[in-house]
């Protein structure tokens, strides 16, 4: 071995130890020709001291190395001389007069420093990944995401669970985005696809009696990218057979007590983890993955809104649309133009305009003066009017109320991101807190406008909810619930799953419904079809996100923080220049010509 210890691993009570040592160089220091360096492996940093009257050669090479070569060092543990401690890191109370240092490699200078917070652009990052990894966020974000996943392989192992993996060539099956085709160089003209998720497969473990399932599975789809989406990401991927929609929301909520519990302790956690339906997360919050850490709860204020005179009020409602709102509280002080930064916030979310109304005074709310009540431009209502408001939406002096007109589901997208914003703004989420909550019986379909049709909410494999099986022949079926459920936190969806349909007649009804020929049905999903004929167990899942949560854990905005080696939001994989063209050679071998796109 060339090395006896880790950096990050000697204390005080090492005093005396003999020691090698062996990493990066972070910090030189020349002190009148005492030279320090800080040396720094995966474990942390120790401050490693040269002495030219103790250790003369070591000290001539000291003066030659430079950031990031690679060194070995030997030399004895000692405490450091009385008010030279450094509290800042673990190792602060001892240093290691070096005996030896042995040039193992040298490095060119870095594109940016190593340390804790590196000044880079991320683009610069990437393109170095290698050296953006050695900074310690970067490496504790790692052994956080191994943590996680060690923790759920412990505790679904322990729980009778067996994992297994699914193959990763599969056949194309439309299931939301679009897939990553593999062409066949066996097969001319054939294509494999990269899983979107292993749905087809876990549900037929489920068939082959497999009974609990789970899988550390590695998902594809080429969609547009944000900060909490890639091209490739990972996901728990968990079955079970002969169980109930509370069986496997019961496990989850162990599972993600359990967990973080264990690998993030500091961090506040809400439990019971709350269980809303879909219809009072869109009613209370306007979103299905709602923060919870903080109010500001909407009410739907269409009823008053029809009797004002506001014309904008009166054409959204006979066009079929809401009015909706919430309450600031205590910001009816809000300048002119911190008013008209939340009509800004409302235009960008893709809203018409914002109507806002301030409460002033100090008097109950339905003792208010004209005077006391400042309304925004156009919406002039008498005092009375005012008053039914502040009471229908629970405002009072002092209090700023905001309030949205149009149509769903886009006016509960711009007063999500309204709401968001105010939070924001007010400082009212709790940073530490972990506020989870599961979202239960989402609509089995939804409308799509543009291909005059219907689309499964989340995918044709889910079952309806109990009764509803009835209104399938219906032509509306928007108000059809399902046994689709969500694990949402602080804003964002972490998990989806499903109890799933495991009946040939009613899986086929699904799929008329949503359009699909008998042909390209039984192309497409007849391995499914045919296996639910031979005694296919009730089953369910879910799958939570990997990235996102250590994401959360990490307090980082974006996955990419916590992925080893992520693409950029254009695709783009900085470090190995990809994508990039391949040779004629290969396209021939395939049987494959690039057609060139116009601009």
């Amino acid at each position: 071995m060339l090395r006896s210890a880790d950096c990050g691993s000697l204390r005080r009570e090492n005093d005396g130890d003999q020691v090698t040592l062996a990493g990066w160089v972070g910090r030189r220091r020349d002190h009148g020709g005492i030279i320090f360096l800080d040396l720094r492996d995966r474990s942390g940093i120790a401050q490693v001291v040269f002495n030219p009257e103790t250790a003369a050669d070591a000290a001539r090479i000291a003066e030659e190395v430079r950031p990031e070569w690679v060194v070995q060092v030997k030399g004895t543990v000692n405490r450091r001389p009385e008010g030279s401690d450094n509290p800042a890191i673990p190792t602060g109370e001892i240093e290691v007069m070096a005996t030896e240092l042995t040039v193992l490699n040298r490095s060119l200078t870095p594109p940016f420093y190593i340390e804790e917070d590196a000044e880079a652009d991320e683009s610069l990052r990437l393109r170095y990944r290698y050296l953006d990894l050695r900074r310690p966020p970067m490496l504790r974000n790692l052994t956080l995401r191994h943590n996680v996943v060690r923790y759920i392989r412990d505790f679904l192992s322990d729980r009778n669970f067996l994992e297994i993996e699914t193959p990763i060539l599969i056949k194309s099956t439309p299931e939301g985005a679009r897939d990553f085709l593999v062409p066949s160089r066996m097969q001319p003209g054939n294509f494999y696809a990269l899983p979107q998720s292993p749905q087809q497969m876990k549900q037929l473990l489920m068939v082959s009696g497999v009974e609990r399932y789970f899988q550390i599975a590695r998902c594809f789809r080429d969609e547009d990218l944000r900060a909490d989406r890639q091209l490739e990401f990972t996901q728990l991927d968990l079955e079970m057979s002969f169980v109930e929609e509370d069986d496997i929301l019961d496990l989850t909520e162990e599972l993600y007590i359990g967990m973080i519990e264990s690998v993030a302790p500091g961090k506040k956690l809400t439990k019971p983890f709350p269980r809303i339906t879909y219809d009072e997360a869109m009613d209370r919050y306007a979103s299905d993955k709602p923060d919870l850490r903080f109010g500001l709860e909407m009410t739907d204020v269409t009823s008053l809104a029809s009797e004002s005179e506001f014309r904008v009020f009166l054409s959204t409602i006979d066009g079929g649309g809401r009015i909706k709102g919430f309450v600031a509280p205590g910001q009816a002080h809000f300048t002119t133009s911190q008013v008209r930064e939340l009509e800004e916030t409302a235009k960008v979310a893709g809203a018409g305009g914002l109507v806002h109304v301030r409460y002033r005074g100090t008097n109950p709310v339905g003792q208010l003066s004209e005077e006391e009540i400042v309304q925004s431009a156009g919406l002039r209502m008498p005092a009375e009017w005012h008053q039914r408001l502040a009471d229908k939406m629970g405002a009072g002096p002092g209090d700023l109320v905001l309030i949205m007109a149009g149509r769903q589901p886009r006016l509960n997208t711009w007063l999500t991101a309204l709401r968001t914003y105010v939070g924001d703004l007010l400082e009212l989420p709790d940073p530490n807190e972990l506020a989870f909550a599961f979202v239960t019986k989402f609509p089995l379909f939804e409308w799509n406008e543009d291909g005059k049709r219907w689309d499964s909410s989340h995918h044709p494999f889910t079952s309806p909810d109990d009764g509803e099986e009835k209104d399938l022949d219906g032509e509306d079926l928007s108000a059809i619930r399902s046994k689709a459920y969500d694990l949402v936190c602080n804003g964002s969806e972490l998990a989806s799953g499903s109890i799933r349909i495991h009946n040939r007649q009613l899986q086929e009804k699904i799929f008329e419904i949503l359009g699909h020929s008998k042909e390209e049905v039984e192309s497409r999903f007849g391995q499914i079809l045919e296996a639910f004929e031979y005694g296919a167990p009730p089953h369910g899942g879910i799958a939570p996100g990997i990235d996102r949560l250590v994401a959360i854990l990490c307090g980082s905005a974006s996955i990419r923080d916590v992925i080893a080696f992520p693409k950029t939001q254009s695709g783009a994989d900085l470090l190995f220049n990809a994508p990039t063209p391949v040779a004629q050679a290969q396209l021939d071998e395939l049987g494959l010509r690039v057609v060139q796109q116009p601009e």
